[in-house]
């Protein structure tokens, strides 16, 4: 994953050089834009907020533009932010980059963490997780039926047709991006392919909830990717993910970094594809 900026590496580039060194997949993250207000706390912990949160690239238009250039890496967008988009329109837009790209989308949705960014999109802060699973049912809707309906306490969508329909089927690859916990777990019980939190601290404990939620909906844990976002890697590191049943690893790639810095580490990265990519 990296932040790509109009200063940084192009991503286009980086997705060509990912797939050419055989990475699985790269991960370009959403803002729309980034008041100036601190009122929300920098989510790094820092007093001041990176420029590349505020200079990052349409992740959406920036992935077909990698589609068109590329065969088999997979394109994620790790967070996306289905409450900042209408979401049938929203519908369409994935819809379309998955045709695209033949069925290599990868929707890494999060519920958001700036409430300012949220708020000048209209949203109540305090319901985005509720309005996060109506656009994506009602998207998923649209994805996976001829005709499709929604009606919930955010979106009323009548009986529609919408084409193109993604490759894959019955939705777009979904894993959602967020901290342990009941909302977060009913929800990718519910609509989710996966889990994929910051880091993987405290992922083992958090399984086993994970899985009761899995359970009351009818489905098992072993149906689930499980990945971490933003990992630095080390052997014993990426040792315990395996041994605990991760799928995934989303390695950080310098912010906003040139293709002169961002290179090498794609090079010396591949070592851990070698040891840990058949596992």
């Amino acid at each position: 994953m990296m932040q790509t900026t109009d200063r940084s590496m192009s991503p286009v580039q980086l997705a060509q050089e990912a797939e050419a060194r055989g990475y699985a997949c790269i991960y370009l993250p959403e803002h729309t834009h980034i008041p100036t207000s601190r009122r929300t706390p920098p989510p790094t912990g820092e007093d001041e907020l990176s420029e590349t949160y505020y200079r990052t690239l349409d992740p959406y238009i920036a992935l077909a533009a990698c589609a068109q250039v590329t065969t088999t890496v997979g394109l994620g967008v790790g967070v996306a932010l289905p409450a900042q988009h209408d979401p049938i329109a929203f519908a369409k837009q994935c819809a379309t980059l998955d045709w695209m790209s033949g069925g290599r989308l990868v929707l890494g949705i999060g519920y958001g963490w700036n409430h300012e960014e949220m708020e000048n999109h209209g949203i109540d802060v305090g319901r985005r997780r509720d309005l996060v699973r109506e656009h994506m049912l009602c998207a998923q809707a649209l994805w996976g039926n001829e005709i499709a309906a929604f009606h919930g306490d955010f979106v009323r969508m009548e009986p529609s047709w919408s084409w193109p329909k993604p490759i894959q089927q019955p939705r777009i690859r979904t894993v959602i991006g967020a901290a342990p916990g009941p909302t977060t777990f009913a929800h990718i019980a519910e609509f989710g392919d996966g889990w994929m939190p910051i880091g993987g601290a405290g992922m083992r404990a958090a399984l086993a909830d994970l899985g009761e939620a899995m359970a009351a909906s009818g489905r098992s844990l072993d149906e689930l990717e499980l990945l971490t976002y933003g990992t630095h890697p080390d052997p014993g590191k990426l040792a315990y993910y395996r041994d605990i049943g991760i799928t995934e690893v989303v390695l950080r790639f310098p912010h906003g970094g040139s293709a002169h810095e961002v290179l090498p580490v794609l090079d010396d990265y591949t070592r851990w594809i070698e040891e840990f990519g058949g596992n």
